[in-house]
């Protein structure tokens, strides 16, 4: 029994029911044990010296209607080293219950919010917990945000006494709604890294970025080609790095007629990575472009 020692938060949204867990330890792969959320249920972390199962039986217990403070003592009074866990559970009403066993090693506390708990152990310093709290009740932005932002207050705070290594946010629905891949709004991970939390922080900001992407796919196949290009234009200044983003807002605006909007697109595109002249050229084989739009664009551009 080895403990996974670290920070987390667990909470849910009054305004839109998601329920979220964010967590960072001193520990590899600490996304694969500590956080467990299923829509419409409720979200656990297990941790401290770390029983996983505390996820998949307290969701179970929670889905067939326990609440969480009922569920979480149902498992703890059959664990016989519940005094070394650090669990905390909230349900799809809000409702919240934690537990921190006397032999988790110091500094170990919780703090309970409106609908979230702030845990941590092993800790620098019993200022961690607190200012997890404040962060999140002070934050703004939707769940995923808040929750980073109680995990980056933590760390200020003092974090792990070990330091840093993995991290990870997991936020779902709020209502089950018949379409389980579209119920998982985020789950990000970072294995091994130096600063897991600024890595966490690039991704979520990567995850929102495609998300207006694939929004912009969803409404260009409804025929609203205004809307779409605007999330198309969102999700390239969200991440200016990523070259493809601004690649199919071109072809986009090309599809559409636009031509003469495409062509500085297409220049800085083919400018900063030159396969994408290749990728426009197979377009026409599928059906996305006309052929002869295809040449002239790269007529226009000299390709």
């Amino acid at each position: 029994m080895r403990p996974v020692a670290t920070y987390s938060i667990v909470a849910r949204d009054p305004e839109t029911g998601q329920l979220g867990v964010a967590v960072q330890s001193h520990w590899f792969s600490v996304g694969s044990v500590v956080p467990w959320a299923e829509a419409g249920v409720g979200a656990v972390v297990t941790q401290s010296f770390a029983e996983p199962s505390y996820g998949p039986l307290g969701l179970a217990l929670m889905r067939a209607g326990k609440s969480a403070d009922e569920a979480l003592r149902a498992l703890l009074e059959v664990d016989p080293k519940r005094e070394y866990r650090q669990v905390a559970f909230v349900d799809s009403s809000g409702r919240v219950a934690v537990h921190t066993g006397e032999l988790c090693i110091p500094e170990a506390g919780h703090v309970v919010g409106d609908g979230f708990s702030a845990q941590a152990n092993l800790m620098s310093t019993s200022d961690v917990w607190p200012s997890m709290a404040d962060a999140y009740e002070s934050a703004e932005g939707n769940l995923a945000h808040r929750l980073l932002a109680a995990l980056e207050a933590a760390e200020k705070a003092g974090g792990d006494i070990r330091g840093m290594q993995s991290a990870a946010i997991l936020v779902v629905s709020g209502r089950l709604s018949g379409r389980p891949w579209g119920e998982v709004l985020v789950d990000l991970r970072v294995e091994d890294h130096p600063k897991p939390l600024e890595e966490l922080r690039r991704l979520l900001r990567l995850h929102e970025a495609y998300a207006h992407s694939n929004r912009g796919d969803e409404l260009m196949a409804e025929g609203k080609v205004e809307e779409a290009l605007g999330e198309y234009e969102k999700a390239a200044a969200l991440a200016p790095e990523i070259v493809e983003l601004p690649f199919w807002r071109a072809v986009t605006l090309a599809s559409s007629g636009r031509i003469k909007e495409s062509l500085p697109i297409f220049e800085r595109v083919f400018k900063a990575e030159g396969r994408w002249v290749e990728v426009l050229r197979r377009l026409p084989r599928v059906g996305m472009l006309e052929e002869d739009v295809v040449r002239g664009i790269l007529k226009s551009l000299g390709q």
